[in-house]
């Protein structure tokens, strides 16, 4: 039988009385801490299972887009908003989707689809996109307060150029052309910006810089 000395005897006799006033304590913090670690890799494990299963169905989405296949764009771009609406996969199809069904003339498809990705996407950048899409499609079907009401919330700073140039063609085509004029001077600056903090990126984004500029001279003014 071992024997303890004095000394030993003393520390044993505080740390049995300290586990008798604080195991139980201890107990629970450690068994939450474990349910927290699994917990995670459970919601990891999640989460990438549905991105896995999520990717599959996006190549759907893409072969039919390739073979201008809408109607299975269409179906496939449903599947993933529904089973999967927490993955950038979902957002991207309902996009593809929203254009194929614009393209062939199904716009009450085609807004129902932007209308998800506006409010729902995952990514800020695909929500302003769906904004931004959507307000496009308004603008054509005449809507013109509908798709300004909905550029109002301001975007994320690789979209405020695009949405201050379609708030100035809705201006324009109220017969607003002070305002229209004040939009489009804030989409220059703003592409200015852009591009200056990006070191300029020449070709598509000069032809659309000189764009804004003849949107801003036809209308005249100063």
């Amino acid at each position: 039988m071992a024997t303890y000395d004095l000394e030993e005897q003393e520390q044993i006799s505080e740390l049995k009385t300290w586990w008798k006033m604080y195991g139980n304590m201890v107990t629970s913090v450690l068994l939450a801490v474990t349910v927290g670690v699994v917990g995670w890799q459970a919601w990891n494990w999640y989460q990438r299972n549905q991105t896995a299963e999520a990717s599959v169905i996006y190549s759907a989405v893409q072969k039919a887009t390739i073979e201008r296949d809408a109607k299975r764009v269409r179906e496939a771009a449903g599947e993933l908003t529904e089973r999967y609406p927490g993955t950038a996969y979902a957002a991207m199809a309902a996009l593809t989707s929203a254009r194929m069904q614009y393209d062939a003339g199904d716009l009450k498809t085609a807004r129902a689809q932007l209308q998800w990705v506006a409010a729902k996407a995952v990514d800020k950048d695909l929500r302003d996109l769906g904004r931004l899409r959507l307000a496009h499609v308004l603008f054509d079907d005449k809507a013109l307060d509908e798709a300004l009401k909905l550029l109002g919330e301001e975007p994320g700073a690789a979209f405020t150029a695009r949405f201050s140039e379609l708030k100035g063609d809705i201006l324009a085509a109220q017969g607003k052309l002070a305002e229209a004029r004040a939009a489009y001077q804030i989409a220059l600056v703003k592409h200015d910006a852009l591009d200056k903090a990006a070191d300029g990126q020449g070709g598509r984004e000069a032809q659309y810089r000189e764009l804004l500029q003849v949107k801003l001279d036809s209308i005249g003014g100063k």
